[in-house]
C-alpha cells in the first residue's frame, strides 16, 4: 500500500490550501488515517486525524479552528482542508494510515501508523 499526498504549496500568510491523500495498490482494512509534519530542525508532530467508519475527528491544539480532515470512508482518501494559514505552519506535511491491526489505535502518535505517504512541501510566506 502507498499513500500519495498532494496539493502542498507556497502561499501567503492568511492564505489557504488543501491537501489530499489517497492510497494507491490493494484495498487494505484501516482504523483512520491522518496528517503529521515536520518543520526545518524540529520533530515530527501530529496535526490532525479521522476515523473511517465514524468520522471522528482529531487536532492539534495549534490547528484547531483553522484546519478541517473529512473522509471518503469507503475508499480510505482524506483531505485536509487549512486556512488562515500561518507562517508557522510551514514544513513538509505527511499523510498516513494504519493497518486495521490494532484495536482503537492512537490516531494522534505517529507509532500507530502503518503506511506513509512521500510528503508535501507546504510554505507559508509573511
Amino acid at each position: 500500500v502507498q499513500l500519495q499526498a498532494s496539493g502542498g504549496g507556497l502561499v501567503q500568510a492568511g492564505g489557504s490550501l488543501r491537501l489530499s491523500c489517497a492510497p494507491s495498490g490493494r484495498a487494505f482494512r484501516s482504523y483512520g488515517g491522518g496528517w503529521f509534519r515536520q518543520a526545518p530542525g524540529k520533530e515530527r508532530e501530529f496535526v490532525a486525524a479521522v476515523t473511517w467508519r465514524a468520522g471522528t475527528t482529531y487536532y492539534a491544539d495549534s490547528v484547531k479552528g483553522r484546519f478541517t480532515i473529512s473522509r471518503d470512508g469507503a475508499k480510505n482518501t482524506n483531505c485536509l482542508q487549512m486556512n488562515s494559514l500561518k507562517p508557522e505552519d510551514t514544513a513538509v506535511y505527511y499523510c498516513a494510515a494504519d493497518d486495521g491491526s490494532r484495536i482503537r489505535p492512537t490516531l494522534t502518535t505517529a507509532r500507530s501508523y502503518d503506511y506513509w505517504g512521500q510528503g508535501t512541501l507546504v510554505t507559508v510566506s509573511s
